[in-house]
């Protein structure tokens, strides 16, 4: 069974781990450092992990990943951007599409945002396949509008309605 919970200093060597792993990186954003050193851990921990909707993802005891939900501000305010990563052991067995259930439920019955949306990486065709599965709709697909590795992406916009609340 897996929790959500707010990450805490012991998963300090856990997400070290995680994050130096070029599988598990390499569609995330670049704003997340590499290497992944403990002062980055500490700092994601202390400060970074702060926000309501921001959950390590824990099995047995363990951190394997984060999900989170950022709300948007001013206009955007009732819009919020979901994000995650999993340990890559545990990769395909639906520990992601769970956890990420487990948050879309907390933000549409606890919060105001009534969107939730997502952009992946035109590689990245597990998270796709995710998103498709959670009920997320591709909203369009945005032309080199990611730059990483020296290349340019395409990046693919899915969004899912809070339910009874579709235009």
């Amino acid at each position: 069974m897996i929790t959500l919970r707010n990450f805490i200093e012991s998963d300090t060597e856990q997400l070290i781990a995680i994050l130096n792993d070029k599988d598990v990186t390499q569609y995330l954003s670049t704003k997340i450092p590499s290497p992944y050193t403990e002062e980055d851990a500490l700092w994601w921990i202390n400060e970074g992990s702060q926000g309501e909707l921001v959950k390590a993802i824990i099995f047995n005891n363990t951190l394997i990943g984060c999900v989170s939900v950022l709300a948007g501000e001013f206009e955007f305010n009732r819009s919020g951007e979901l994000g995650y990563w999993l340990a890559k052991k545990y990769w395909q067995q639906g520990f992601t599409t769970k956890a990420t259930s487990m948050l879309l439920d907390t933000v549409f019955t606890k919060t105001n945002i009534t969107r939730v949306f997502a952009y992946v990486c035109e590689d990245n065709l597990a998270s796709m396949k995710l998103l498709q599965k959670l009920g997320f709709e591709q909203d369009a697909i945005l032309k080199n509008a990611m730059f990483k590795h020296e290349q340019f992406f395409n990046a693919h916009l899915f969004s899912l309605l809070k339910p009874n609340n579709q235009n």
